[in-house]
């Protein structure tokens, strides 16, 4: 007879799973010990208990599935199309997969699959595709397929975190060193920098990639000068959110017969991790997930800020660096970021090294959404000064928020995206209610130009 698992530690750790779940559901033999382990010594459960519940959850130990692959597809076959276009796309690959595995009778597959089993796994990535939400959360995972240049990426997983993680506070006096030499920026002497938050010039740079595993949305690579701002050192915290919750009833998870979030602000899943208005017990200094961008929004304005706009966003991540793929170089490996799974979940922020103007987590952890609205073509008819993707200006996008509907941008990859996602150039389609638990942000605060001239 099973038992019955009710405490508090055994439904955080239900969370976990399905947490991992949601992005993908199959996981490494590695990934796997690092889930029993983590339910084992920061949950305080049994190893019987640790493995009932991994082995009842409905993770596959082996390969991520790609789901475009098995109908058929890829991601550039859907870009830029219509939901009807999409789903037309989808049936059609379905049936027609679905139809020769029926006729193949009880022969046996190449992959050593049986003609049953493939037939779930096309109906497993029909429901996945077809859904809006699901498939953008598969997209966001599977990103690009891994480059063949990143196959000696060091795979070494970091020192297992404990709940109180470490904090940039916590950073050996050798890392501290590397840092204070590598970073930089000129701030004009009449600028006070507000606390937690860093200067970025104005100037030109190079936005985008020209690269062989760039998308075509990342194309052409092309001048844009951006005004100087100041730009959140770390991304938003937990902690910081609930200030912000507390202070603002009418954006707290749903719940009964209180005062909470508009349904047309979320899809159903924001803080769904929260017991009620309190983070996850450990994560106060970890980015705050599962907000959508109305939250985001609403929460930036909160503060007297607003989210940076997708150039912005890219300046910054590139710290002065021209035509380097990550914050810091070409090269990436576990010691930078957090990113394909390393970790399995967030990191608290200032974990990792900043970039060349002090900025942390640019690269990885978790995506970041911008003010823009997401266009995949942007970049061809791009205006090179302040540029800004919309149909209407950034100050009626800030103030009508709560009206928009159309996809936002995301950027800087998430903690179970391969390297090539990662990339300071890499883009991320969501609509503005996702809410996704590798989608966080960060603010950015104008500068008045009577400041700095």
């Amino acid at each position: 007879m099973r038992r019955r698992l009710s405490q508090p530690q055994h439904h955080e750790y239900f969370a976990l799973i399905n947490a991992f779940k949601a992005v993908s559901p199959t996981i490494s033999e590695e990934q796997r010990k690092g889930l029993l382990r983590r339910g084992i010594e920061e949950y305080g459960i049994s190893v019987d208990e640790a493995v009932e519940i991994l082995d009842t959850s409905g993770l596959v130990i082996g390969e991520q599935l790609n789901y475009f692959e098995i109908l058929g597809l890829s991601i550039s076959d859907i870009e830029n199309q219509s939901e009807d276009e999409i789903a037309h796309k989808v049936n059609d690959a379905h049936k027609e997969r679905y139809r020769a595995s029926l006729n193949a009778g009880g022969r046996p597959r190449p992959d050593g699959k049986t003609e049953e089993q493939w037939r779930t796994l096309l109906n497993q990535a029909h429901e996945v595709l077809i859904d809006p939400k699901r498939r953008d959360e598969h997209i966001a995972i599977l990103q690009y397929e891994v480059a063949e240049q990143y196959s000696d990426v060091d795979e070494t997983p970091l020192q297992e975190l404990s709940d109180d993680d470490k904090t940039i506070d916590e950073i050996s006096d050798v890392d501290r060193t590397s840092l204070q030499q590598t970073t930089h920026q000129t701030v004009p002497l009449d600028i006070d920098v507000p606390h937690d938050m860093v200067y970025i010039p104005a100037g030109e740079f190079l936005m985008g990639s020209d690269e062989k595993e760039a998308k075509k949305s990342e194309k052409p690579v092309h001048s844009v000068y951006t005004d100087a701002c100041f730009m959140d050192k770390y991304l938003v915290t937990n902690a910081q959110f609930k200030d912000f919750i507390d202070a603002n009833p009418q954006w707290r998870k749903p719940q009964p017969s209180k005062d909470h979030i508009d349904e047309i602000y979320h899809d159903g899943a924001y803080l769904e991790h929260w017991h009620e208005n309190n983070f996850p017990r450990g994560k106060e200094n970890h980015s705050v997930t599962k907000v959508s961008w109305y939250a985001a929004t609403a929460y930036a304005q909160w503060v007297g800020k607003r989210l940076p706009t997708e150039a912005e966003w890219e300046k910054a991540a590139r710290g002065g660096l021209e035509g380097m793929k990550y914050p810091w170089g070409d090269t990436i490996d576990t010691t930078k970021a957090n990113y394909l799974f390393h970790i399995g979940s967030t990191t608290p922020v200032g974990h990792y090294p900043p970039n060349r103007y002090g900025l942390y987590d640019m690269c990885g952890n978790v995506w970041e959404w911008c003010l823009d609205a997401y266009q995949a073509r942007f970049y061809v008819k791009s205006p090179s000064h302040n540029p800004f993707s919309d149909n209407i200006s950034m100050e009626n996008v800030i103030y009508y928020f709560r009206e928009i509907n159309t996809p936002r941008v995301l950027r800087g990859g998430a903690w179970g995206v391969d390297p090539n996602g990662v990339r300071v150039a890499s883009r991320l389609k969501g609509q503005p209610e996702y809410t996704i638990q590798t989608f966080g942000f960060r603010c950015v605060l104008d500068i008045d130009k009577r400041n700095i001239d």
